[in-house]
């Protein structure tokens, strides 16, 4: 059935050819916007201004002598009504146009009969020949990874996933212009990395041919933004792509985007209330509204509750933290404890075991200046106070070199150059991620990371 579809469009473009049309011209005329027209209607008809616009063919109704066809570019959509006394080569246009395909038109407005604004036409191009016919449905639970898949036609057809991807390009580029306004400099560091590291987690692995040598692809910019305090650079941030070979779910993707930053003479505790200043002005900025989870609303204007990692432990989960081994603790926060916090709260002092590149409480060595804020039951920030101590660094860093020798392929792992740059001296400072796909899942209403990202990772088929 398809293949037929699709040799039937091939036909007509070759109709379209034969009568010395091109189907796949390189210029495009001048022409505006559809919104652009639709805002200035009333003006546009009373003088009755010939104007032009390109789009996608979205409908077609053929009535004989007259056709319609509903045009849509990225503002909007209008009407385009051709008639047989109007315009040229009308039968071939006719027969040999479909849904999808790319047309330029030009001719005054009016408003039809039924009061609907339109555009006579009175010079019509095509402009790309769509071979491959857009599906009447696509939605549903059957479908949703033929959407992922073929995100094109994705954007095409559910209006309410272009607009929230639209919006997460608007909660980027307005975090990026808030950070520019605070003073911090946006930087760019290596994606390929010798030795992996800055967080926990598994690494890809790939060979440069060149170079004869392998490298990684990178789990974290942290070790190279830190460098860059070192080099006197006092407020830094990079919003790009982590890799992490890892599971898939609601809220991981194997690529993802994060934001990190570090600002020096800062602690841990300025750096949250700076972040909450940060999300409220995003939400406001933005004007989003209703955000919830799973139907319950989620209130980032009201109080973000402080609870210590051990107070959340034994909240959530009835457990003393001095009970549990270090291999349990951080699976009994992500299962147990994590899941139940819905409100936007702050968790404090994590045990050092589990944070090796944070800086320890001066009242309690065994516990870090760290924090992470959790909304809807998911990780958005993880921050803490730099660890700059060279010698502590060093001591942290080996302790993770054995595990990952032991068989941890998610230690971290040493790296001397890194170490080398502590003992030149890096200020203190403090530091933060956040994760651009979790943040704009949960500030459009989307179940999962994988609705926001524009081309999430699949299984082949």
């Amino acid at each position: 059935m398809l293949d037929a579809i699709i040799q039937e469009r091939i036909k007509k473009r070759d109709n379209l050819q034969k009568a010395g049309y091109q189907t796949y011209p390189s210029q495009v005329p001048a022409h505006e916007i559809i919104q652009k027209i639709q805002d200035h209607f009333g003006t546009l008809r009373l003088f009755r201004k010939r104007i032009a616009i390109v789009g996608r063919i979205m409908g077609m109704r053929n009535q004989g002598s007259v056709f319609f066809i509903d045009l849509r570019d990225a503002s909007g959509v209008i009407q385009a009504v051709a008639s047989k006394k109007q315009l040229k080569d009308f039968n071939l246009f006719r027969d040999n146009l479909d849904l999808g395909d790319f047309v330029y038109v030009r001719g005054p407005v009016f408003i039809t009969k039924k009061g609907e604004r339109s555009i006579q036409i009175e010079q019509l191009q095509l402009l790309v020949k769509s071979l491959r016919p857009l599906p009447s449905e696509w939605y549903g639970l059957k479908d949703v990874e033929e959407r992922f898949r073929k995100r094109y036609v994705d954007l095409l057809l559910n209006k309410e996933v272009k607009e929230k991807l639209l919006l997460r390009s608007k909660i980027v580029e307005t975090l990026r212009t808030m950070l520019g306004e605070n003073g911090f400099t946006e930087v760019e560091t290596p994606m390929l990395q010798a030795i992996p590291g800055g967080a926990l987690a598994r690494p890809f692995k790939t060979h440069h041919n060149a170079l004869d040598v392998d490298f990684y692809l990178r789990i974290a910019p942290e070790l190279y933004l830190k460098r860059l305090l070192v080099g006197g650079l006092e407020k830094v941030f990079e919003i790009g792509r982590n890799f992490r070979n890892e599971g898939m779910d609601r809220d991981h993707n194997p690529e993802f985007t994060m934001l990190e930053l570090y600002w020096a003479y800062q602690n841990y505790e300025g750096l949250m209330r700076a972040a909450q200043q940060w999300l409220t002005q995003l939400i406001d900025k933005l004007n989003l509204k209703d955000i919830n989870h799973d139907g319950q609303k989620i209130d980032f204007r009201g109080v973000w509750p402080i609870l210590t990692y051990e107070e959340a432990i034994k909240k959530y989960s009835g457990k003393r933290l001095a009970d549990l081994k270090i291999e349990e603790m951080d699976e009994v926060f992500k299962k147990t404890v994590r899941p139940k916090l819905i409100q936007p709260t702050f968790i404090t002092r994590y045990p050092k075991a589990i944070s090796p590149l944070a800086k320890s409480c001066q009242d309690n060595p065994a516990l870090t200046e760290r924090f992470q804020l959790i909304a809807a039951g998911t990780e958005l920030i993880n921050g803490f106070s730099e660890l700059n101590d060279p010698a502590d660094q060093r001591e942290r860093m080996e302790e993770q070199e054995k595990m990952h020798r032991a068989g941890d392929l998610e230690a971290s792992r040493l790296d001397e150059d890194f170490l080398e740059a502590l003992e030149y001296g890096m200020p203190p400072a403090a530091g933060l991620g956040i994760g651009i796909d979790r943040l704009a899942a949960l500030l459009t209403n989307t179940h999962s990371v994988k609705e926001i990202i524009l081309f999430p990772t699949l299984r082949q088929k």
